[in-house]
Formats: structure tokens, C-alpha cells, sequence
């Protein structure tokens, strides 16, 4: 189920809302858990007992980590880390490994040794597999006690704001809220709430959707036959659309768990005035980068080694994040190419962007950005380096596009929201906009922004065709 369609914003949302919000505390989580196994069945009913099973089984194997002793614990761990992995393996990553394994043996002459049947992707395995391996550790290092109900467990995995693209809400963040929240169900916090899911799904609708319907129309024609400029307006509108599409969910998502009373950690933070890429990744899917830090390159060894070890460390995260983005060589490229930047960025870039200043050395990331964007968006690495050799070929023949009426406008937006955040009487504009509590005249202002907003949201869905969330896939 999509937060930005015409069945959630009609039915489960009303209908989930006022049941949730009249019955007894008592009964929420379960309440709560049943509409998330719903949510998830809806989009993907043939793994839903796949789930369900490696949910018990994750219980019941960090219930032995939290009573057994220091080698038995340590067993549990590997066990519970192991079973998680597995899964993730077979399910996102096993097309990929024997697709290269037969094109590696094809090209000694022979054909593909592994027959196969493709196996399907389950929705959101990526995120929930690493809340699942949190909870472990965290319980493992004694950050929080285990979870006594199982329903609670089954609760924080499958949480339907988050559950399929984020943000990475980790055991520690939440496990108190699960269990009693009664403090932040408020009124307040409904509302906030109620605004900021408006305004993740006018991102999303109104823009993200706007831009994608143009930059689908450009990468899927003949790259070759793309002119330089369009090819360069593809990428620039496919830099925004992922942006606001992603960024959208996580505001969609931050909102609803805020009508429920939970607290949803931040997972953007204008990623585009990143002055560095070191910066761009404390401001772009934040929650995934704090995970992997405190969970894949601490563990690693961190900077507490030498320089050369850091290097490496950096390298091996930032391959991870690509492969974990998707089961694709395009995708371990973008981790690579990210990774060499923010090595880059400690050998001389940080030193190069203190000298030349905040403006341009918030061009240069956002060009490396874009650059990385290439091999995210293309289906192959034959079609990113085709669109590279476009972009800088020089071509200006006449490439012919029919575009939406208000493209270029909504680019024209996209840019101007991205980017005046750099001032600082702007960016603490949009920061009372977003976290401080509402006086009752901002209140109704607000109110009436988000009504207009909300019936353009829905003309625009109801209006057009394309309506997908980008990191759904992952």
C-alpha cells in the first residue's frame, strides 16, 4: 500500500485513525500491529508469512542473548545476525550472484551452470532486516533490555509508517515508546503530526511525481539519441525528484508515528547545501548513515587504527550502502564513488573547500552528487556510461520532448526549496515550521495551508499515472 494513494489517503488512513484513537490504551499495540500486517499483506501477501516466521524466530533466538552466558551469548548473536542476513541474501541478492556467475562462465565459452528461477523481492526487507540486527545488538551490549511481549517485537518490525522505506528507527530509539506513549498522544502532537504527513505527501505528489513523469520519458528513450541539454535537464530533475520523493516518505512517515504519540528520528536535513560529501551523508538518509556508523564501521575499527585502516573502513561501509541500496553493479558503483569522495574528502578536499568558500563548495558537492545520481538512476552500467558520454559530448542537436505544462515550474520550485535553506533566517523559518509547537493563529494558517494542499495532493493523484516511491525497491 502507497501513503500517496487514493486507498490509503480514504480509507485505511481515516478509518485506521479513528478506531486508534477511541479504543483503550490497552489494546493499541495490538491494534496497531494488526493494521501494520494488514498494510504489509496489501502489497505483498505471499511474504507476509515469511515475516511473520523470521519474527518469532528473531524473538526467541535474542530472548536466549539477554539470559545466557558471555559464549552462549555471543553464539545467539551470531545465530540471530546470521538468519537475518541469510534472508536478505536470498531474497534481494541471489538473482544477482547467479546472473554473474552464469555471464562469467559464458564468457569461458560454456553456458550458465546454475539453473534458477528468479526469486521476488519482498517489500522493504532491506529496512526491516537492519531494525531486526539492531534490536540484537542492542540487547547483546546491554543497551536495552529485550522486549517481554512478542506482539511488542512484531510491533517495532513491522510499524506501518516506516516499515517499507524508512527512516531506520533502531531498538534503542523506540522501545520505551512502544511500550507506554501515553504522554506524547496529544492533541499537539496530532496535529503536528496531521501537518507534517501533508506535507510529505505534497513533496512527494506534487513534485517528486511532477519531475519523474519527465526524467522516466528521457532515460527510458535511446540515451545515444539524447541531446547534451536534455540529457543534463534529465539528471538535474532526477537529483530533485529522488530527493523530494524520499525525503516526502520520511515526512509522511515522521508524521503518522507523531499522531500515534512516537518520536521518528529526522532523516534529512537539506542534504543539497552539503558543503562537503562528508557533509552531504549527515544530511541525506541520516538514519542509514548512523546506522552503518554504529554498526558496521565502529565494529570495523572506525579512525581509532591509522589513516590507512580508516580509508579502508570508509571504503567497505560506503561498498556496503551501494550493494544494500540494490542487487545491481550500477549500485556498488554509486557506494564506491561515494566512498572515494569522502576519502578525498580527508586526504585535501576539506582543506580545498575551507579555502574557496561556502558557495562554491556547495556547487562542487552538489555536482559530484548529480554525477552519482547517473549510476543510481540508469538500468545498467552500458546506459550510465552512455548518459555520462551525453552529458559531456557537447551535443546540442535537437532532441524533441513533449513536457508536462508545469515542469518546469515545479523544477524551478524543486531548486529554490532545496536550496534557500543556506540562509540562516530561512533555514530557522523552516525549522519552527517543522518542530516548534503551533500558537493557535499559526495554527490556523498552517491548517489552511495544508487543506489546500492536501486537495491539490489528491487532484494530482487522481489526475495522474505515475505514483511510485523510489526507495520501495530497497
Amino acid at each position: 500500500m502507497v501513503f500517496s494513494s487514493t486507498l490509503f489517503l480514504l480509507y485505511f488512513f481515516p478509518i485506521f485513525f479513528l478506531l486508534y484513537f477511541t479504543i483503550p490504551t490497552r489494546f493499541k499495540n495490538a491494534f496497531l500491529l494488526i493494521a501494520s500486517i494488514l498494510f504489509f499483506s496489501w502489497g505483498a501477501p505471499v511474504f507476509i508469512g515469511v515475516v511473520l516466521f523470521s519474527i518469532i524466530v528473531d524473538y526467541f533466538l535474542v530472548q536466549q542473548i539477554s539470559t545466557a552466558v558471555a559464549k552462549k551469548r555471543m553464539l545467539f548473536l551470531f545465530l540471530s545476525v546470521f538468519f537475518n542476513i541469510a534472508l536478505l541474501a536470498y531474497f534481494k541478492y541471489a538473482n544477482f550472484f547467479v546472473e554473474n556467475v552464469n555471464s562469467l562462465v559464458s564468457n569461458w565459452g560454456a553456458n550458465g551452470i546454475v539453473g534458477w528461477k528468479d526469486v521476488v523481492l519482498p517489500i522493504g526487507i532491506s529496512f526491516f532486516t537492519f531494525k531486526k540486527i539492531s534490536y540484537t545488538v542492542d540487547v547483546y551490549r546491554n543497551t536495552h533490555s529485550p522486549f517481554k511481549s512478542i506482539v511488542n517485537y512484531a510491533l517495532f518490525i513491522l510499524l506501518f509508517p516506516e516499515l517499507v522505506a524508512g527512516p531506520i528507527v533502531r531498538y534503542n530509539e523506540i522501545a520505551d515508546q512502544i511500550i507506554d506513549r501515553r504522554e506524547k498522544e496529544t492533541i499537539d502532537n496530532r496535529l503536528l503530526g496531521l501537518f507534517r504527513f501533508i506535507i510529505g505527501l505534497s513533496k512527494k505528489v506534487l513534485i517528486a511525481n511532477v519531475l519523474g513523469t519527465e526524467v522516466d520519458k528521457i532515460f527510458d528513450s535511446n540515451i545515444l539519441e539524447l541531446s547534451t541539454p536534455i540529457a543534463w535537464l534529465g539528471i538535474l530533475a532526477y537529483t530533485f525528484q529522488i530527493y523530494f520523493d524520499f525525503s516526502g516518505y520520511s515526512d509522511m512517515a515522521i508524521g503518522l508515528a507523531k499522531m500515534m504519540g512516537f518520536t521518528f528520528p529526522e532523516n534529512f536535513d537539506n542534504p543539497y547545501t552539503a558543503q562537503s560529501i562528508t557533509e552531504f551523508w549527515r544530511k541525506w538518509h541520516i538514519t542509514l548513515g548512523n546506522w552503518m556508523r554504529d554498526y558496521l564501521y565502529i565494529p570495523l575499527g572506525g579512525n581509532k587504527e591509522g589513516k590507512i585502516r580508516m580509508f579502508f573502513n570508509l571504503f567497505v561501509v560506503f561498498l556496503l550502502s551501494g550493494f544494500w541500496h540494490g542487487a545491481s553493479w550500477n549500485f556498488i558503483i554509486w557506494g564506491c564513488f561515494h566512498g572515494l569522495f569522502l576519502i578525498a574528502d580527508r586526504l585535501f578536499l576539506l582543506k580545498f573547500y575551507a579555502a574557496i568558500g561556502t558557495l562554491p563548495s556547495i556547487l562542487i558537492t552538489f555536482f559530484i552528487v548529480m554525477m552519482g545520481w547517473v549510476f543510481f538512476r540508469a538500468d545498467d552500467l552500458q546506459d550510465a556510461r552512455d548518459y555520462f558520454y551525453k552529458l559531456f559530448c557537447f551535443d546540442f542537436s535537437t532532441t524533441r520532448f513533449i513536457y508536462l505544462n508545469d515542469f518546469f515550474a515545479v523544477l524551478t520550485l524543486a531548486i529554490l526549496f532545496s536550496f534557500t535553506s543556506v540562509f540562516t533566517a530561512i533555514k530557522r523559518f523552516q525549522d519552527s515550521f517543522l518542530f516548534n509547537t503551533y500558537t493557535n493563529s499559526k495554527t490556523m494558517i498552517i491548517g489552511f495551508l495544508c487543506v489546500a494542499l492536501l486537495i491539490l495532493s489528491i487532484s494530482g493523484i487522481l489526475g495522474g499515472g505515475f505514483n511510485p516511491f523510489i526507495y520501495y525497491r530497497f
